[in-house]
């Protein structure tokens, strides 16, 4: 996934249901989720477009994916939530019906690991999620307070 500030998109709705004390683990929680900082993800296209030496497949992903539980529990922290209400499958399908979307997205384990981009020597500048929710969070809140205030 990649997160980013902007409305609409991944990370937005995770906070959402975060400020509306929806943002407990997903099923068991034990799934990782893999995730990069939408500036990592720019600088790391870029830097792939100038080392056109590294060839084949490249998992453009953050450094650490983590199980649900601590994802979310992170994310709650950096937005300033104390609480989240987990959300069994059930509770998945039905809230996937209303998004138009798939219970697989948020129930399956993704362990996605950047080593092509480790070994040929690019650096984050979001390596743990801790910071990379407390930048988006910061974002985020900057850009609604400006769209509050036109």
């Amino acid at each position: 996934m990649t997160l980013s500030p902007d409305a609409g998109g991944v990370f937005d709705t995770l906070l959402g249901l975060t400020r509306h004390g929806f943002g407990g683990s997903a099923g068991h929680g034990r799934q990782f989720m893999s995730w990069i900082h939408h500036e990592d993800f720019i600088a790391a296209i870029r830097w792939l477009i100038d080392h056109d030496d590294i060839a084949g497949a490249v998992n453009v992903a953050a450094l650490n994916p983590l199980p649900n539980e601590e994802f979310m529990r992170v994310l709650r922290e950096a937005s300033g939530v104390s609480f989240g209400l987990p959300a069994s499958k059930w509770m998945l399908e039905i809230g996937a019906v209303f998004m138009r979307t798939e219970t697989e997205l948020i129930l399956k384990s993704r362990r996605v690991v950047p080593a092509r981009l480790l070994e040929h020597g690019f650096t984050f500048k979001y390596a743990d999620w801790r910071s990379a929710a407390s930048d988006l969070c910061h974002q985020w809140r900057v850009a609604h307070d400006t769209a509050s205030a036109a």
